[in-house]
């Protein structure tokens, strides 16, 4: 069975990433995933190659430039939980990024394919498309910082704030199949902070067949990779939970299918 958690270097820092996720690490295609610790002073400069790339300013200050645009002194949230959109920066496949920590600087690098159809941009937090999603038990905190609306090649970037004893991804959904306008393929990656730290979210991993049947007890600061199935995930009482998801794939259009078992619960809400 493939490992679905990928846990950080605890001593990594300056231009060595805390956690890797490449499509050859994690036996698919289109979504990397990397995440930095800056202190300040320290920089960043790394070449796009063939991947169009998100930096996600998580937490922390920053100086950003590209071949072709600068940014400076951007971000604003100290923590994750401060929960205000985070700054980002999109940069295009075959260029190239320089960040300059100004404060401790936690930064994520998201990647996939990209096509050259784009230019080097600033998402501002005004740029961020901010929603509640579900009720009850269900209701968690989403910032759309680069949804299928926004120029991108592949990349789909989001982060949800699930309050402590919510469920989210749930009802249990999936998006394997390459099988438009019902369902899409996107693989997806989960970065995890739980507040307070020392806790854990709970995240089940499950096809219809039960050929991938995983219950996950996610620790902060870990990765888990979605590559089929169904993925719901629990905030247990006590304990706030932060992900931020990266997804990718042959087609940029995230439309997802329900769990048949589940469905009602989406209906009886109506």
């Amino acid at each position: 069975m493939q490992k679905l958690i990928v846990s950080p270097e605890r001593h990594a820092s300056g231009d060595q990433p805390l956690l890797s996720v490449t499509p050859e690490s994690a036996g698919w295609d289109y979504v990397g995933f990397e995440v930095y610790r800056l202190s300040p002073g320290e920089k960043l400069s790394q070449p796009t190659g063939t991947d169009e790339v998100c930096l996600v300013l998580l937490s922390g200050k920053a100086n950003v430039s590209t071949d072709d645009q600068s940014w400076q002194e951007i971000g604003k949230r100290m923590s994750v939980f401060e929960q205000i959109p985070p700054y980002s920066v999109y940069v295009p496949n075959d260029n190239r990024y320089e960040v300059e920590a100004l404060t401790d600087l936690e930064l994520a690098v998201c990647r996939a394919p990209g096509h050259g159809n784009h230019a080097s941009r600033l998402i501002g937090p005004e740029d961020v498309g901010v929603e509640v999603r579900g009720q009850g038990s269900t209701e968690r905190f989403i910032h759309n910082i680069l949804p299928e609306q926004k120029p991108a090649d592949s990349l789909l970037v989001v982060e949800v704030f699930t309050p402590d004893g919510h469920w989210s991804s749930y009802p249990p959904h999936k998006h394997d199949r390459d099988m438009l306008p019902e369902e899409s393929f996107l693989e997806e990656t989960y970065y995890y902070h739980i507040q307070p730290e020392h806790g854990f979210a709970v995240q089940r991993v499950y096809t219809d067949d039960r050929s991938l049947d995983e219950n996950l007890a996610v620790k902060d600061g870990e990765v888990v990779l979605v590559p089929k199935g169904y993925h719901p995930v629990a905030a247990p009482p006590g304990y706030q939970v932060y992900y931020l998801n990266v997804m990718a794939g042959p087609t940029r259009v995230w439309k997802f299918h329900n769990d048949p078992d589940h469905e009602w619960i989406v209906k009886a809400k109506q």
